[in-house]
């Protein structure tokens, strides 16, 4: 693509639903018991990413999933679509709460002490991760030496920014790119301090144009008709985000890029709804 070399680590391949950083953000609790938890709860937007996989897990387990989230639009409500139609089907079961009262509901969800039940942090932001990140940090790690590769740039798209935090604790020696998706450079750096110390080989790059989340802009799918034109497909509202900033820092080319596919295709169809409903395709 545009003349630029560079490696992806295909993780949006592992598994139909539980793909990409969701699988190893999730990879702890696919290595626990059905009978730990009778249910999981977890909050956030109605077509999420995280919302999919979680819902897949638990379909898996024989868990309850319980999302909680602000009013879901009526078009949405009556004909769900995405990822949330794809949810429901896996029997997740929705909670909306009216948008004043939406913060307080996920801080009684947070501090519930109900037995066998489980609360997952929105997009996997727990410490949960850090064991499937880590097993991701190894594969990365082997897949270098093979490659006889001293020096290598990891570029992964952040939303609150725990993959990232969590590879760069695994692999001090590498260089970790990512990009602030939801939020901006200072909201990210809140999200990994929640985690932790900031590790030092972590590089957040900014673009030229800042991009308001899930929101269309016709250089985005510009974007990821190259990428597709490059061979491959991205997800639309982290992916395009994160190689449109990247091509902004040519000098990391210099480096050996290893772009560790994030998943999230599956969000792609209503997404590209959205584009249609906009004019834009």
């Amino acid at each position: 693509m545009r003349n630029v070399g560079f490696y992806v680590k295909r993780d949006e391949l592992l598994d139909p639903l539980l793909s990409g950083n969701k699988y190893w953000k999730l990879y702890a609790l696919m290595q626990e018991a059905s009978e730990c938890y009778k249910k999981v709860f977890s909050y956030g937007g109605t077509q999420s990413n995280a919302m999919l996989s979680i819902a897949a897990l638990c379909h898996q387990k024989g868990w309850e999933f319980h999302y909680t989230c602000k009013p879901v639009p009526s078009y949405l409500k009556q004909q769900p679509t995405g990822n949330l139609s794809k949810a429901l089907g896996l029997g997740m079961i929705l909670h909306e709460v009216p948008h004043n009262d939406y913060e307080g509901c996920v801080q009684r969800l947070r501090e519930s002490t109900e037995a066998k039940s489980l609360f997952i942090p929105q997009g996997g932001a727990d410490a949960i991760a850090q064991l499937g990140v880590q097993n991701l940090a190894n594969e990365i790690q082997q897949w270098q030496q093979i490659q006889h590769i001293e020096r290598l740039n990891i570029v992964i798209p952040s939303g609150t920014g725990t993959t990232a935090y969590y590879l760069a604790q695994a692999l001090p020696k590498c260089r970790i790119l990512t990009t602030a998706v939801v939020g901006d450079t200072a909201y990210l750096r809140t999200q990994m301090n929640m985690l932790g110390k900031v590790p030092s080989n972590i590089s957040i790059l900014e673009g030229i144009k800042k991009y308001h989340f899930a929101k269309p802009y016709p250089e985005l799918l510009a974007m990821y008709d190259d990428l597709l034109d490059a061979g491959m497909a991205f997800d639309l509202i982290y992916g395009t985000v994160m190689w449109k900033v990247l091509l902004q820092y040519q000098h990391v080319m210099q480096v050996t890029v290893l772009y560790i596919h994030s998943g999230g295709l599956l969000g792609n169809a209503s997404m590209l709804d959205r584009y249609k409903n906009k004019g834009m395709l």
